[in-house]
C-alpha cells in the first residue's frame, strides 16, 4: 500500500481518536466546544475574501468548515509522518510523540498565525484540554499507520 493512502487512513483514524477525546473531555468537564476553528475560518473567509452567508447559514459554515480543517491537518500530520518515516521503523514513543506534534504543529501553528489564538496566553487547563487529544490522535494514528505497514 502506498505511503500516501496508508497516511491517509491512519490520520482519519487518529482524528477520529483525537474527536472522541475532545468530546470525553467537553462531557467530563461540561465544556462548550471550541470557537477557535470558527475563528480561523472567518479569518481565512475574509482573507479569500469569500462570503460565508449570514446568520445562522454563516455559523454553520464555520462551524462545519471548521471541523473540516481538522480532518485535513489529521490527514496532512498522518501523511507527513510516513513521508519522514518511509523505510524506517520508529521505536513506538518516537511515532506516537512525533505524530503527536505534527498534529500539534499543524492545528496550532495555523491557528496562531491566524490570530485566532495566543499558546502563550493558554491556562494549563487549555493545555491538558489541548495537548490530551493530540496525544490520542498520536496512539491511534501510530497504531493505524504501523498495522497497515504490517
Amino acid at each position: 500500500m502506498h505511503t500516501l493512502v496508508k497516511g491517509l487512513i491512519a490520520g482519519a483514524a487518529g482524528t477520529s481518536a483525537l474527536n472522541v477525546a475532545s468530546y470525553l473531555d467537553m462531557v467530563i468537564r461540561a465544556r462548550g466546544a471550541s470557537s477557535t476553528p470558527g475563528q480561523a475560518v472567518e479569518r481565512l473567509a475574509g482573507l479569500a475574501e469569500v462570503d460565508l452567508g449570514d446568520g445562522e447559514r454563516r455559523e454553520h459554515r464555520k462551524e462545519a468548515l471548521g471541523s473540516l480543517l481538522g480532518y485535513g491537518t489529521g490527514a496532512g500530520a498522518a501523511v507527513c509522518y510516513g513521508l519522514l518515516a518511509s523505510g524506517r521503523r520508529p521505536p513506538c514513543a518516537v511515532g506516537v510523540l512525533g505524530l503527536t506534534a505534527l498534529a500539534m504543529l499543524g492545528s496550532n501553528v495555523p491557528l496562531t498565525a491566524l490570530g485566532a489564538t495566543d499558546p502563550r496566553e493558554w491556562t494549563a487547563s487549555a493545555w491538558v484540554s489541548d495537548v490530551l487529544p493530540h496525544l490520542a490522535y498520536g496512539i491511534t494514528a501510530y497504531a493505524a499507520y504501523e498495522l497497515l505497514r504490517s
